[in-house]
């Protein structure tokens, strides 16, 4: 629907940012429904000022479109890492996976507590999480991004109940039967991403759309998520944020965080930055160069 490109923000004495410019590709440019979804989105993600969640700075509309100006990251998505990661026939260490998730369930947490300019709390769920609404920069610095079909407080587009929205493969049960979805929702999510990344393969296999789909509303069978040598810890908080029934699972991303922080198991900022850099640092340093 969308594409994102570098730019450069220019101000005043000389001044320069680079930066991202989200657009509508053309055959969605002209379209008011999808043009006021992506301003509803920027406005959105302007109340959730966080460090592990993807800036919004401006937007700007002219006769050619709507330009939604964002922080730019030098990194790489989630996904992109795993990617090339398989390439090289490798995997994310332990300490950089748990690392990186920790950094996103801040980031949703941010969004989940967010609040009108009045102080009334917004309500927002992602609804997608997943690796390729994650950006791993350079910096060791994991932020969130994508808040296209959020489910937010008054927000004009994309969040009627009823309706599925979001990648199957990371959705809870209550989401994929389009029941009402909070920031529980998010956590499952986001513990599915954090399990594909130390099991080195995705939780849910199928061979089809609707097989996927059963697999899903279904939920996670306890016994098929144990991994061999896996600290019982971190396992039983993996058990915790799959519980298909929400009411025992983590409440809240930052009661995730902090349980995964307790651990003491997470790698540092150098360490996530290091990784990032060995398996990204050629594509980054082109784009710079470009």
């Amino acid at each position: 629907m969308a594409t994102v490109h570098l730019g450069r923000l220019q101000g005043d004495a000389g001044f320069q940012r680079e930066v991202a410019i989200k657009r509508l590709q053309p055959r969605y440019a002209a379209d008011p429904d999808f043009t006021a979804m992506l301003l509803d989105e920027a406005r959105l993600v302007e109340r959730i000022r966080h460090p592990h969640v993807v800036q919004v700075l401006d937007v700007v509309a002219d006769a050619s479109g709507l330009y939604v100006v964002m922080e730019l990251v030098r990194g790489e998505s989630l996904s992109g890492l795993i990617r090339l990661a398989h390439q090289r026939q490798t995997s994310v260490p332990q300490r950089v996976a748990i690392a990186m998730v920790i950094d996103a369930l801040h980031g949703l947490h941010a969004a989940q507590v967010a609040q009108t300019e009045h102080g009334v709390p917004l309500g927002i769920v992602h609804r997608d999480v997943s690796p390729h609404n994650l950006m791993v920069g350079a910096d060791g610095i994991t932020r969130v991004l994508d808040f296209g079909v959020a489910k937010a407080l008054g927000r004009s587009s994309a969040t009627e109940e009823g309706q599925i929205k979001g990648k199957l493969a990371y959705m809870p049960p209550e989401q994929v039967l389009a029941r009402p979805v909070d920031a529980r929702t998010d956590v499952y999510a986001a513990t599915i991403v954090l399990w594909e990344l130390l099991a080195g393969r995705r939780l849910f296999r199928a061979d089809s759309q609707i097989e996927l789909l059963r697999l899903a509303a279904k939920g996670v069978a306890p016994e098929s998520l144990e991994l061999e040598g896996l600290d019982v810890r971190l396992m039983a908080v993996l058990r915790r944020g799959l519980e298909p029934n929400p009411e025992r699972r983590f409440q809240s991303a930052q009661e995730m965080a902090s349980e995964l922080e307790s651990l003491g198991l997470e790698g540092t900022r150098d360490e996530v930055g290091a990784f990032v850099r060995a398996l990204a640092g050629e594509r980054l340093a082109a784009i710079r160069k470009s």
